[in-house]
């Protein structure tokens, strides 16, 4: 069986407007300069699978349900453009449950990839901070960090090295579009 390949988008700061510990939704939008990314990666045959941290849940915040709330919302938003999300991947925990699958681990990813037959190799990992890095690395991914001053904690190492840093969505689906076509070299890009 011939496996697909994924964009794994980070919810907040990537694809939604960064609203801490939001369940409102109200207040969910989708970030500027990214439909007609995500819908020239979905063309490509990416298949679009969000993943994402919620540790409001294990801090009591919210709940299971307020959160699939936001993940029906979201999906609508983007279906009303076009885009369809394939899956909404998340993590309830707090760092302190030193559990598999919070990133920086691969855990959801590598959840992702079994459930729903993904190639890590052929897929990208999208993100607004480093952990979002490392676990894209990890997986078995390549990376691009929206660099949109969401980070904070610039500790380098090699898995947290994104292969290219861009300003938007639309950006970084310009270059896994032409990664896909050609051999470019990693290098770090400004758009």
């Amino acid at each position: 069986m011939q496996e697909d390949k994924a964009i794994f988008l980070d919810k907040d700061g990537t694809l939604i407007p960064d609203v801490p510990y939001n369940i409102n939704p109200a207040l969910i939008s989708i970030e500027k300069n990214s439909i007609e990314g995500l819908k020239a990666l979905q063309k490509a045959g990416f298949r679009l699978i969000v993943i994402s941290n919620q540790p409001g849940i294990g801090l009591g915040y919210f709940n299971q349900d307020s959160l699939m709330i936001v993940e029906q919302t979201i999906k609508a938003l983007l279906s009303e453009r076009g885009v369809h999300l394939e899956a909404f991947f998340y993590c309830p925990h707090i760092d302190s449950d030193n559990c598999s699958c919070r990133k920086p681990k691969p855990g959801m990813l590598l959840k992702a990839a079994e459930e729903l037959n993904i190639n890590l190799a052929a897929s990208w990992m999208i993100g607004d901070i480093l952990n979002d890095m490392e676990a894209g690395r990890k997986a078995g991914c390549k990376t691009i960090l929206i660099d949109n001053g969401n980070e904070t904690e610039w500790i380098m190492s090699e898995n947290r090295r994104p292969d290219f840093r861009v300003k938007h969505i639309n950006h970084a689906a310009e270059i896994i579009l032409q990664t896909n076509t050609s051999q470019v070299k990693n290098i770090v890009e400004y758009g």
